[in-house]
């Protein structure tokens, strides 16, 4: 039987709540470990479904992994095996992340073609052409990317699309490469910084990561180190979407909110008050919600993991607004659910318009991704009456204990086995 997660609507979120580290950034951090022989120790690592995944990944791969609460400490001197495995790879889109590590450090790699969210086509064809043209070999055979390489050479790659995955895969690949890679193009995320971060902390030599141009010259070896993962800020705005919602007020406690700046500036214009310090946000909403028309961009624009959750806010609001989803096609699945619960909402390609109900009221409901999943969990904060979340798998793949977090601001809320 599967877990789900019951609701009951009409209570205010009040109090304090504390932000996990961000799984978006611990995954390609965790698998970084394979760059480096020693133990690597990594503090704040979130308990989630896919860092299990990861870290099993890893084990299969020849690393000793220990796990002590939010410390992992990944030792990756008797690296063995080259091949990342269908059963693992299918729960997880974020595996194929292994194949810039193995490549650099193995000279080669077999990793199935990834499975994951149902939210569109992610090809990894922009990772195989950097990896080629750094040197690699690529051949694709019976649902596996096999490269092989002797040393990587640098090399200047262009992205034709912004990619935060490909942009962590050939900048891993490309620390150990025999001269300078240039990455164009490249993501500008806050988890992509985090990984270069980490990476120079192990002795790489990485310049401009944040910008669209990052500049790596290559070394001989890294070495074994201890970090802490960054905070959560999709959490941290699913948190602050879930105050406003309720017309609550909520302090959200260790997070990073120069990483929110768009996110921030959006809610503002809602009619929440919204304060920061250097690592805590506080939420405060009164009165209406106001309308507010929304675009999802690459960083630092608004991201696309918060699109859902703010479809939710404004299907209460004053008035019409506007989603434009321009990162992912499929991206909409949540909205027959929330029609289902009174929302008025309509689709045209990747726009939807959406118009304030006074109110949502409760029912049965599925999820059918992960931040879907998070967004139906909203929409039960403010419904009349008691809203069941089905397939809740998903939650647990990149919200650490969102139940216990929202009981503990006030909410009627529970896991049901």
């Amino acid at each position: 039987m599967m877990d789900k997660i019951i609701v009951k609507g009409g209570n205010s979120l009040k109090g304090e709540v504390r932000i996990s580290g961000a799984k978006n950034a611990a995954l390609p951090i965790l698998i970084s470990s394979l760059l480096a022989e020693g133990v690597n120790t990594y503090t704040n690592v979130p308990d989630l479904m896919d860092i299990h995944s990861t870290t099993m990944l890893l084990a299969k791969l020849g690393a000793r992994v220990d796990i002590d609460g939010d410390t992992v400490r990944i030792d990756a001197a008797g690296l063995i095996e080259h091949e990342a495995a269908y059963d693992l790879v299918r729960k997880m889109r974020a595996s194929v992340l292994v194949l810039g590590p193995l490549v650099a450090r193995l000279g080669k790699a077999r990793v199935s073609l990834p499975g994951g969210c149902a939210i569109g086509a992610r090809p990894i064809n922009l990772h195989l052409k950097g990896l080629a043209a750094l040197g690699a070999s690529i051949e694709l055979k019976h649902g596996y990317v096999e490269a092989s390489a002797g040393r990587l050479k640098g090399a200047d790659i262009y992205f034709d699309i912004v990619t935060v995955t490909g942009t962590e895969n050939l900048m891993m690949a490309a620390v150990t490469a025999q001269g300078t890679t240039v990455l164009r193009n490249a993501a500008r995320e806050p988890e992509v910084v985090a990984l270069a971060d980490t990476l120079v902390k192990m002795g790489a030599d990485i310049e401009g990561a944040g910008t669209s141009i990052i500049t790596i010259n290559g070394v001989s070896s890294l070495n074994p180190i201890e970090t802490a993962i960054i905070p959560d800020r999709i959490e941290t705005g699913t948190f602050m979407m879930g105050a406003i919602l309720t017309r609550g007020k909520v302090t959200l406690l260790d997070c990073e909110p120069n990483h929110l700046g768009a996110t921030i500036n959006i809610l503002r214009r809602t009619g929440a008050d919204i304060d920061t310090t250097a690592n805590a946000i506080y939420v405060s909403a009164k009165g209406d919600v106001a309308s507010v028309d929304v675009k999802t961009q690459p960083y630092p624009g608004f991201p696309t993991d918060m699109q859902a959750q703010f479809m939710v806010l404004m299907s209460i609001a004053e008035g019409t607004s506007m989603i434009s989803e321009t990162i992912f096609e499929n991206r909409y699945i949540h909205v027959s659910e929330l029609i289902r619960m009174g929302a008025d909402i309509k689709v045209d390609g990747n726009i939807a318009i959406v118009k304030g109900v006074p109110h949502l009221s409760s029912a049965q409901v599925m999820a059918t991704d992960l931040r879907a999943s998070a967004s139906l969990i909203l929409a039960g904060l403010v419904a009349e009456g008691t809203t069941e979340v089905n397939r809740v798998y998903h939650l647990d793949r990149g919200y650490e204990s969102i139940e216990k977090k929202f009981a503990g601001l006030g909410a009627e809320i529970q896991r049901v086995r």
